[in-house]
């Protein structure tokens, strides 16, 4: 005998303490807050608003929405050709399918925004007052390059459920009130607030954390996000890796008797996890082979411009030779061909295509040609590879677009470039345990951020922001230390 579940067609929202926006008196509100000129982040964040696509995804649809409103590009595809952030693509802190599951702690949507590329300020009730809060949703209310995001406990406004997220569209200086864009839409609509009432909300105490809920400033950073490579924690052995960069490199330093450098990168080198090229990976450009048209759109263009750049400067540090001679060596076995790669990554992106950006399995890629693209001038010559992938049903055509290099190192990507990356962008304390003092001061040189060009330092500092926030995550330590990384 089947059983049938109850549905629900939304709720009646308890009205008061909230006021429905649609409601002859929501809109007078949003009248007078817009005459009042606290309501300029409004319009970007409706522009961009969503229904959250899982009962358990409100943090996750808050941040995506957050993103898009602030025009934070996310440097890899969603579906088709298009780059947007959404639900499925906000995973590096943890997994969809335990947020699914259990929901997503305040901590975790703080390190999710980091991953993303955004800067961020997060506050608990019991670290700041109602009176700093009331200046932060001020000032962002009267901008549309900040946004406010909200962690609350819906039973304070006489609301069914518990703890929920949702972005604060505005503010009412007359009655000190808030919008909340509420992203369960099958549930609440949009509606104002006393900000007061607001507060007590997020002045409770999560039950799964055991920490104060509270706020979060987001907005742009002054810098872009990496554009070459990032960390990721998609596999669960990102756990052991992150201990071993940050905690077992470092006693291994200590208690080897390290002569060179040479030395140092086999013990760094010959004991890494597995999985680790998954856990450190370049950020691919990835598209739908267009039938006898290979060129390039002026984005694109672009885009693989500032990757050759980037690329050309981390071959040209000192740190390069070293690791070019040791991964050349017998007894490395680092190093994957580009074919190999591009065989990955073109499954990886016929899932991105097919709207799965969480996994390429079920995707094999039966052939791969490389194609070059010459370029006049100052942009870089282009590497094409194309690939067939099939899943068992059918069949896409897949291109890897690639910056070349026309020196003597030739294409990218290389293990030896990824590694390097790494190298730089692990603590400065890392190193701290070479015996040696001239040794420790060869490599504190080699990895010195200060002789780096900018455009590799600003990849090489989001790299070590991840980790930071990894290593975080790994210690569960991002309940209670919210601060930005360093």
């Amino acid at each position: 005998m089947t059983t049938t579940m109850a549905t629900i067609y939304r709720r009646v929202l308890p009205s008061p303490p909230a006021i429905d926006f649609v409601s002859s008196q929501g809109k007078q509100l949003f009248m007078e807050a817009t005459q009042g000129g606290t309501m300029e982040g409004f319009f970007k964040l409706i522009s961009y608003f969503q229904t959250q696509s899982e009962p358990a995804y409100c943090g996750l649809a808050t941040l995506a929405m957050v993103l898009n409103a602030l025009s934070i590009d996310p440097g890899r595809k969603w579906k088709g050709p298009w780059r947007w952030f959404d639900e499925s693509m906000l995973d590096c802190c943890e997994p969809l399918e335990t947020v699914k599951a259990k929901g997503i702690s305040f901590g975790k949507v703080v390190c999710l925004a980091h991953c993303a590329g955004a800067k961020v300020e997060a506050f608990r009730t019991n670290q700041t007052s109602i009176d700093e809060f009331r200046k932060h949703v001020v000032a962002c209310s009267s901008s549309d390059d900040c946004h406010v995001i909200a962690s609350y406990n819906r039973a304070t406004f006489k609301q069914t459920g518990a703890g929920h997220f949702s972005p604060i569209g505005g503010y009412h200086a007359g009655r000190d009130m808030v919008l909340i864009l509420d992203v369960a839409r099958f549930k609440y609509p949009p509606h104002w607030v006393p900000l007061k009432l607001l507060w007590e909300a997020m002045d409770t105490v999560d039950q799964a954390s055991g920490y104060h809920r509270g706020f979060m400033l987001v907005s742009r950073l002054q810098r872009p996000p990496a554009l070459l490579y990032t960390l990721s924690c998609k596999h669960e052995s990102w756990v052991n890796i992150a201990k071993y960069l940050t905690e077992d490199v470092p006693e291994l330093l200590s208690s080897k008797n390290v002569k060179d450098v040479k030395d140092v990168l086999s013990i760094v080198f010959s004991s890494l996890p597995s999985k680790f090229l998954e856990f450190i990976t370049w950020v691919p450009e990835v598209r739908r082979t267009e039938e006898g048209d290979q060129s390039l759109t002026p984005e694109e263009q672009e885009r693989l411009s500032i990757k050759g750049e980037i690329l050309k400067q981390v071959q040209e540090t000192e740190l390069y030779k070293y690791v070019a001679d040791f991964l050349d060596s017998p007894c490395s076995g680092q190093e994957a061909s580009l074919t190999e790669i591009a065989a990955s990554v073109c499954c990886q992106g016929a899932g991105f295509l097919k709207g799965n950006s969480e996994s390429s399995d079920g995707f094999c890629c039966g052939e791969t040609q490389v194609h070059c693209i010459k370029n006049n001038g100052a942009m870089p010559h282009v590497t094409i590879v194309s690939g067939t992938v099939t899943n068992g049903i059918g069949e896409q055509h897949v291109d890897m677009l690639v910056p070349s290099l026309t020196n003597r190192i030739g294409l990218h990507p290389a293990s030896s470039d990824v590694l390097i990356a790494l190298l730089l962008a692990l603590p400065p304390q890392i190193w701290s345990g070479i015996k040696d003092d001239t040794l420790l001061r060869e490599i504190d040189t080699l990895v010195s951020m200060d002789n780096l060009p900018t455009l590799l330092q600003e990849e090489v500092m989001h790299l070590r922001s991840q980790l930071y926030i990894l290593k975080r995550c790994k210690d569960n330590e991002l309940e209670k230390d919210l601060s930005a990384p360093l």
